[in-house]
């Protein structure tokens, strides 16, 4: 074994690409990379995607339905599937980033095992659903809280469905996705940027607020505050998993309520939301917080490597 992997010590989630090989340069050029990811290769590929499902079934003129999708504005289920695979195709590109500029294998991008720890992934589900259940409780008895779904049922279409099964099949990837990018690659980067862990939850967190675009003072500190709730998470458990689980129950039942009862407009261009709301997210987050926690004391995860992040670089002999 090299001297190189012998000095390898346990460290946490946010510091897995602060190696004895670390180079400054690293985390600046994979940050430069993963905003190039962000703003122009993963919508490249959106777009081709949404060149095919127009091309399947549009009104209109192509170039109209075209448009229309990559605006997501109004609502389709082509505009919706552009969306979401967008963001999906920015975990293949973390996993590269990670693997070509900090030459450590991809899978130390979703734990410290590395890999994904499914137990603890399908728990964390688990408790994910009674978080968003708690939170939807708490919406039907406190007063003034602003809600755009309506009191009657939508009318079954086959645009409904179709936007549906969109919602169902690719919903999961999109939250992935942006677990991948913000909560993954972003923390491990300015973690081994800055190495102190609380800088990276911040900074990630005030990024995750910040691409959410336009939006007023509650609605920016209610996903700040998921930002923050998600990213302790990461580093109390040494991995993506808690708050993959969380964020895709929670855009599950937002698009499933909006798709039934609501508006998919409303809920996917929501930019303003009042004060009232604040409540229902804090317990939300703080319930599936203590839950989490509670769970990892109990089964014991781990939330630092506890092998070698780097590869030997010679064999022994």
């Amino acid at each position: 074994m090299s001297d190189q992997t012998a000095s390898e010590e346990p460290r946490p989630y946010p510091l897995v690409l602060r190696t004895s090989a670390y180079q400054w340069w690293q985390p600046a050029l994979g940050l430069f990379l993963a905003v190039l990811a962000f703003t122009l290769f993963a919508p490249l590929v959106g777009q081709a995607i949404a060149a095919a499902a127009v091309a399947v079934d549009h009104d209109g003129s192509f170039e109209d339905a075209f448009a229309r999708a990559v605006k997501v504005e109004p609502v389709t289920w082509q505009g919706l599937l552009y969306l979401n695979l967008l963001l999906a195709g920015l975990i293949p590109m973390m996993w590269a980033i990670v693997a070509v500029v900090h030459r450590v294998s991809a899978t130390w991008l979703t734990s410290v095992q590395p890999g994904i720890r499914w137990r603890f992934f399908w728990a964390c589900s688990g408790l994910a659903l009674v978080a968003v259940g708690v939170q939807l409780v708490l919406s039907t008895f406190l007063p003034g809280v602003e809600s755009s779904v309506s009191g009657s049922a939508n009318d079954v279409t086959g645009s409904l469905v179709a936007m549906a099964v969109v919602v169902l099949l690719t919903t999961p990837l999109q939250a992935m996705g942006e677990e991948y990018f913000f909560r993954g690659y972003l923390m491990q980067a300015f973690g081994a940027l800055t190495r102190r862990p609380w800088v990276a939850v911040v900074v990630t967190s005030l990024l995750f607020a910040v691409a959410h675009g336009v939006q007023n003072a509650p609605l920016f500190l209610d996903r700040f505050l998921f930002g923050l709730m998600a990213g302790y998470v990461v580093v109390r458990t040494g991995g993506l998993e808690a708050g993959i689980a969380l964020h895709i129950w929670n855009n599950l039942f937002a698009f499933g309520l909006a798709l039934g009862l609501g508006s998919i407009d409303d809920t996917l261009h929501v930019s303003e939301v009042a004060w009232s709301n604040l409540p229902l997210s804090l317990a939300q987050n703080g319930v599936y917080l203590v839950l989490v926690l509670w769970l990892a004391n109990r089964t014991g995860i781990t939330s630092r490597t506890t092998r070698p992040v780097l590869l030997p670089t010679t064999t022994p002999v």
